[in-house]
């Protein structure tokens, strides 16, 4: 089936829900988001929905229950809304049985699936982007969680100067969880400013140290530099720092170097920066780290990240030894 976007989505469930949905991609907090409207426009009339939603996880429930609540009809509603995630723990013995429920689902359920990436290896993921609504949740570009801090500060009642806001966004980063947190931190600091949020606010709460210790981390990887690049990794762990987020800020840092690589020979420096939102006094290095990588590092880099997230959501040792695990490898 078609891809839709984000947008597309919210104007398909105007005109009719589907009983099937592949919600995908590492953008995890708006994939939840759109998992409840789909939910909601399902379930708009329904009086008691707690008897018409089930939700399962392959990590500890077997498909055969998720699809044996698919198959129950609802109770005094026209629809249920049944949602399966974590298909990195499907077994290849159960995918005939997921298999043969997508090719004829219950007319009465909306099923949602979701997952951060599936294995184009397997036989159910072929069948899941035939027969589901496949909704992509890529990473957002700068400009896209610029768009969507705007619209979630407004939500707030909070204000913030669009310099502030780059600001923020090259502090944070555009996973979305982790933005939302920190601006609901920074718009209850700003009820004594009027809801307003400073430059200096910015600095107080989320902290120089914290940006120049993620540029710091991602400058060691791509140094080589292992002893350094682990002792700034724990520094941030010691810090509270949570390893979902390490992991989408090392991915982040190989993202925008591989956009930053791609710009840089359409437009040079002027391009980069206009596409990239990046603190004054990092451009320079960010330049010099552009110059000194090649592709196929940047892309080794990726690959390696990406397999490591999929390690700590799969329960692979700990997370923390997982980014351990990483750092060695990106700066070996």
């Amino acid at each position: 089936m078609k891809t839709l976007s984000r947008v597309e989505l919210e104007r398909s469930l105007r005109q009719g829900i589907e009983p099937l949905y592949l919600l995908i991609g590492p953008e995890r907090y708006l994939r939840g988001v759109a998992a409840r409207e789909i939910a909601e426009a399902a379930l708009n009339a329904t009086l008691i929905r707690e008897f018409n939603e089930a939700s399962f996880s392959l990590l500890t429930d077997a498909v055969q229950s998720a699809i044996a609540a698919a198959e129950q009809l609802p109770m005094m509603s026209e629809r249920r809304v049944v949602r399966v995630r974590d298909f990195a723990r499907l077994r290849d013995a159960d995918e005939d049985v997921l298999i043969r429920y997508l090719g004829n689902p219950s007319p009465s359920t909306v099923m949602i699936f979701s997952a951060d990436d599936l294995d184009k290896r397997k036989k159910s993921t072929k069948a899941l982007l035939d027969f589901c609504t496949v909704v992509d949740f890529s990473p957002l570009k700068d400009s896209e969680a610029k768009a969507w801090a705007k619209s979630y500060l407004k939500s707030l009642k909070t204000t913030v100067d669009d310099s502030v806001l780059s600001e923020i966004i090259g502090l944070v980063g555009t996973d979305v969880q982790t933005l939302a947190n920190e601006l609901d931190k920074l718009a209850s600091a700003a009820l004594d400013n009027g809801g307003r949020i400073s430059m200096e606010l910015v600095d107080e709460l989320i902290g120089r140290s914290r940006e120049l210790s993620n540029f710091e981390l991602g400058d060691h990887l791509l140094a080589g530099n292992r002893k350094r690049a682990l002792e700034v990794l724990h520094r941030l762990l010691d810090d509270g720092a949570e390893p979902v987020m390490l992991i989408g800020l090392i991915a982040g840092n190989y993202h925008r170097l591989a956009l930053g690589k791609y710009l840089i020979t359409k437009g040079g420096r002027e391009e980069v920066f206009r596409n990239i939102s990046m603190p004054p006094f990092k451009r320079d290095a960010y330049i010099s780290n552009l110059q000194r990588s090649d592709a196929r590092k940047i892309a080794r880099g990726i690959q390696l990240t990406a397999a490591a997230d999929l390690a700590i959501k799969t329960s692979q040792a700990t997370p923390r030894l997982q980014l351990e695990l990483l750092v060695c490898e990106l700066s070996s």
